[in-house]
């Protein structure tokens, strides 16, 4: 049933933009350049604003998951790469459940992928449809049907652009993928801006820098009393405070220990006797992928609710799904946050006290995370090509095999750790983003998870090419 679906999409991929492989060996300095150039692209598609929109103080709806899916209020990067990852989320939840056939054939894997991608240009088409005709950027009767369109047309294009930039760096052009590119980016700008942004806001204290560590100086060079201004620099409320940047430089080291944790199986060489070497599982067998797709469900449930609270205002059903206030001023920096139902236990507690006056709430969150990050980590493997059976056949086909193991006794022992690990991994991820979420990081847990493991990823394809090449810095960039 599922292998006949994928056939029966396969004309349309057959019509589907897409990058060549490369035909040589990309050097180095030529991956940094394309990574540079997918970079620019991205951040100024992020600061030019979409055409023939109406500017609204409506409160932005999704301002709590704007940081993790990389996308920008207003901009042609509206969507960021919600559609890609719903897209990917979709696919490998229908692979997991069996419901698609997915073989190991390259034919077969790369049907499913141009599946995956033509999804994701139908979820961004309908994305922007909902985003146009539920009055995101003003009323449709008043923006008439011509500017309607054109809207729609600018956010497609923009969503492709997000696409190709993607395909463009993982078919070995750039170094990583596109997509963690931008989340880590788009997550790295907030923590910066948050810690040394010159924006001033009226508190009705006096004047205070929105930056944690200006406001720290600015706090200790006009008030008279040093402890007061110390205490009101780590503990302030509504805006960024120490406390908050010294638990992000906390969770970041703590991520960073996490990233050695590995177990080395012996292996060596069926062809030449003596070589031995070693296959790492590491415990973060699918890197950040938990994470990213547990953002993927949670954003498109806050998307689904929101939209239904507006048009249904009070009817019970909706409200089981999701109750909505907003906060804020007006203006981009108003949001709209959960304030009951599903999707309200689906979000961190704002704070320790919260906690404490609702621990319902925060056992939810804490089983929801932990619950969602190890299914996906454990789902992933399989249609990814890294579970046991994937990696046997990968060390057959160099010729290897486990010390002291046939090569049909291999499968069963690497089941014994990848699935676990898998799992694991998955599950610290989720406690991991919860602990960041409860001592109030900046850019949320998630948001933090995201951006260490992409930063050392970039950090350990630098390790690879270095090793590779030889020599320094310099030897690789000139």
């Amino acid at each position: 049933m599922g292998f006949k679906f994928l056939e029966m999409i396969r004309p349309f991929c057959a019509v589907l933009p897409e990058i060549q492989k490369p035909e040589r060996k990309i050097q180095f300095k030529e991956k940094v350049l394309w990574t540079a150039i997918t970079l620019f692209i991205f951040l100024v598609c992020c600061q030019i604003p979409l055409f023939g929109i109406m500017s609204s103080d409506s409160a932005d709806p999704f301002y709590w998951i704007r940081v993790i899916l990389a996308s920008n209020r207003g901009t042609l990067m509206e969507l960021g790469i919600s559609p890609v990852v719903t897209s990917s989320l979709i696919m490998q939840l229908l692979a997991g459940a069996k419901l698609l056939d997915v073989g190991d054939s390259p034919k077969e894997r790369a049907l499913f992928n141009g599946a995956q991608k033509l999804f994701g240009l139908v979820i961004t088409l309908g994305q922007a449809i909902v985003y146009v005709m539920t009055g995101m950027y003003g009323e449709p009767s008043e923006l008439g049907a011509g500017i309607c369109l054109l809207i729609i047309i600018q956010l497609f294009v923009s969503g492709l652009i997000v696409l190709l930039l993607d395909e463009l760096l993982q078919k070995g052009y750039g170094l990583g993928s596109g997509i963690s590119l931008f989340i880590a980016t788009n997550i790295c700008e907030t923590i910066v801006w948050k810690a040394f942004s010159p924006a001033t806001v009226n508190t009705g204290r006096g004047t205070e820098f929105e930056g944690a560590l200006i406001a720290l100086f600015h706090l200790l060079a006009t008030r008279q009393d040093k402890v007061r201004a110390l205490r009101e620099a780590f503990y302030r409320q509504n805006l960024p405070n120490l406390t908050n940047l010294l638990a992000t430089v906390l969770i970041f080291g703590i991520v960073i220990y996490f990233q050695g944790f590995r177990v080395d199986l012996p292996i060596k060489s069926a062809r030449y006797r003596g070589q031995y070497s070693s296959y790492p599982i590491k415990l973060f067998y699918t890197s950040n992928i938990p994470i990213i797709l547990q953002s993927a469900l949670v954003s498109n449930l806050y998307i689904l609710s929101q939209i239904l609270a507006v048009k249904f205002h009070g009817n019970f059903l909706v409200s089981l799904l999701g109750v909505w206030a907003d906060q804020g001023q007006g203006g981009p920096g108003r949001a709209s946050y959960p304030i009951g139902g599903l999707c309200y236990y689906m979000s961190p507690p704002e704070s320790l006290g919260h906690i404490v006056d609702n621990p319902f709430h925060a056992i939810v969150y804490v089983i929801f995370m932990l619950g969602s990050c190890a299914f996906f980590s454990k789902t992933w493997i399989d249609v990814s090509g890294s579970s046991a059976k994937d990696v046997a056949k990968q060390l057959k086909e160099q010729q290897m095999v486990m010390r002291g193991h046939r090569e049909k006794s291999m499968i069963h022992e690497l089941n014994r750790y990848i699935p676990t690990a898998a799992a694991f991994g998955g599950l610290c991820i989720g406690a991991l983003s919860v602990l960041a979420d409860f001592m109030g990081a900046i850019g949320s847990g998630t948001g933090i998870l995201l951006a260490v493991t992409i930063i050392y990823q970039y950090f350990e394809i630098f390790v690879k090419e270095q090793s590779e090449v030889g020599g320094g810095m310099s030897t690789l960039l000139f």
